[in-house]
C-alpha cells in the first residue's frame, strides 16, 4: 500500500525503511528508543508485522515512521510512532496513525501502546486509557550477567 499526499508518501513496504535513519531518531531523539541497539530495531523491523513510513516525495527521504506487532487477527500493539521535529505540525502524524491504524489490515483489531505524550493525537484513534481487564508486566532490567 502506497498512499501519496501532496509532498509526502506513507508506504507500508518494509524494504522501504531506511534503516540508518530510524536507527538515528531512535537512539538519540525520542525517549522510549534509547536502550536498544542498532541491530535490535533492525530485528524489530524484520519481525515487525507492518511498518508503515513516511516519506517525502520530492526526496525520498523518511520522515516519520510507525511500526506494529500483531497475532494478525485480533490485537495489534503500535510503537515507533514518530515525525522528525521539523515537520511536526502538519498533520503528518495523524496521518501516520491514520494509515497504520484505520487503513490497513488492522482496522478492526484491538489496538494497544504506551507513551507518555501524543494523548491527544492518539485519542482521535479511540485510544483511551486500559479498561480494569489489562495487565501489565514491565520491561525487566537485566543485570550484565544476563539474568533478571
Amino acid at each position: 500500500m502506497k498512499s501519496v499526499d501532496g509532498e509526502f508518501e506513507f508506504d507500508d513496504d518494509p524494504g522501504r525503511v531506511d534503516l540508518d535513519a530510524l536507527w538515528e531518531v531512535l537512539s538519540t531523539q525520542v525517549y522510549w528508543g534509547k536502550w536498544r541497539t542498532r541491530d535490535h530495531v533492525r530485528r524489530q523491523v524484520a519481525s515487525a508485522w507492518r511498518v508503515v513510513g513516511v516519506y517525502e516525495t520530492a526526496s525520498g527521504r523518511m520522515v516519520g515512521f510507525a511500526r506494529a506487532v500483531s497475532d494478525g487477527v485480533a490485537l495489534a500493539y503500535l510503537a515507533d510512532v514518530y515525525v522528525l521535529p521539523d515537520l511536526r505540525g502538519k498533520g503528518l502524524g495523524t496521518r501516520l496513525v491514520e494509515v497504520m491504524v484505520d487503513g490497513g489490515p488492522g482496522a478492526d483489531f484491538r489496538w494497544m501502546l504506551h507513551t507518555a505524550n501524543a494523548h491527544g493525537l492518539y485519542a482521535k484513534f479511540g485510544f483511551a486509557p486500559p479498561d480494569p481487564s489489562y495487565l501489565e508486566r514491565p520491561r525487566r532490567e537485566r543485570s550484565s550477567a544476563g539474568t533478571p
